[in-house]
């Protein structure tokens, strides 16, 4: 690799060596004629490195990483980048502007890669945003969240086969990793069929801000760039001390999942809070009716971690109520986690001395 850092060019505009822009990329126009863009934030470190993507709200009501992207491009320490970072807090704006999962035609912008020039909205889209903002660069990192009314626990996705993937999982600082199959017509497909390393960061519910979500979001992007040697070690404490590693989360790693469906319609009461260790045969919740005395459990059928769960108290028949994740040390795990969202949970600022978001 050069020691002499190019200019990095996105849509025709040129970002020279240690410089920051904003690229406003031309997506489409709505119907009134007014043009849409996808802001893209481009920070050029003055000394070449890698190239590494952080998108958000490629479905346009999962905003936890919207406010991730947001306090990432505060950080100071991103005066000493090493190659350059290309950050797009809203992907899917025609969602975003309607607290929508969906593009106007109801298609999954995460379900339409690679696209093409000439066919859906949605593949059009995708085609755009392959093509002139992933295509630039190395590694990716994916932010989301669960669907409306459900949550998810902090928690990583990835393709472990992948080595430069799986390295990255395990970097970002999460205990809970899903080693999760590349689904068709996602970002994460496209990317893994490129060579891009990507991991999927879940945490928290749609049209909603959280704390617990998104400050350890923060940290395992921080994490990753440190990784890849973007950013160097945290600051000393104090003159003359040594450089204070960064925060090491052991992390586990589940093969497998399975979402809990209700037996029956009516109003759900959950039981188990998010991040609890399931034992098998343990009682999740119950579904009860208000027109009649039918009440019924909602059973565990295996051992595991809550990672996700249904917020909607009214549900209907085979609905999908508790996410169920897999692991061979339940206990272990379990142990962690309460360890790791017992140091997220500490009063105090964020990591630029920005207050807290209150709940």
């Amino acid at each position: 690799m050069s020691n002499q850092t190019k200019p990095f060019v996105l849509a025709g505009v040129s970002v020279e060596p240690g410089k920051r822009a904003v690229v406003e990329m031309p997506a489409a126009q709505l119907y009134t004629n007014t043009p849409l863009n996808i802001p893209v934030h481009v920070v050029h470190g003055k000394k070449p490195g890698p190239v590494l993507m952080v998108s958000a709200a490629i479905h346009g009501d999962e905003l936890n990483g919207v406010e991730i992207i947001r306090r990432l491009l505060c950080v100071s320490g991103l005066k000493n980048l090493r190659g350059t970072l290309v950050a797009v807090p809203v992907v899917n704006v025609f969602g975003f502007i309607h607290k929508s999962r969906y593009l106007p035609d109801r298609r999954d912008l995460n379900r339409c890669f690679p696209g093409s020039e000439s066919g859906s909205l949605g593949a059009r889209m995708a085609n755009l945003f392959k093509t002139q903002i992933l295509d630039l660069c190395t590694h990716a990192i994916d932010l989301h969240t669960g669907a409306i009314y459900r949550s998810n626990v902090p928690q990583i996705r990835a393709n472990l086969a992948s080595e430069e993937t799986a390295k990255m999982a395990h970097a970002f600082g999460v205990p809970l990793v899903l080693n999760s199959v590349l689904r068709q017509g996602t970002l994460r497909e496209v990317a893994e069929a490129n060579n891009i390393p990507v991991v999927t960061y879940e945490a928290g519910e749609a049209l909603r801000l959280e704390e617990s979500c998104i400050r350890p979001g923060v940290r395992g992007v921080l994490n990753i760039m440190r990784h890849l040697e973007m950013l160097p070690p945290p600051a000393p404490r104090k003159p003359g001390a040594a450089a204070r590693p960064a925060k090491v989360t052991e992390t586990s790693v589940a093969n497998s999942s399975m979402w809990v469906r209700a037996d029956h319609d009516g109003v759900f009461r959950p039981m188990v809070a998010l991040g609890e260790r399931i034992k098998a045969n343990q009682l999740l919740g119950r579904i009860s009716s208000p027109f009649n005395s039918t009440e019924v459990d909602v059973i565990a059928p295996c051992a595991g971690i809550l990672v996700g769960r249904n917020n909607l108290p009214l549900v209907n028949e085979g609905e999908a109520l508790f996410h169920i994740a897999l692991f061979e040390e339940v206990k272990a795990v379990a142990q962690r986690y309460d360890e790791f969202t017992s140091h997220m949970d500490e009063a105090g600022p964020n990591i630029d001395g920005e207050p807290p978001i209150a709940l």
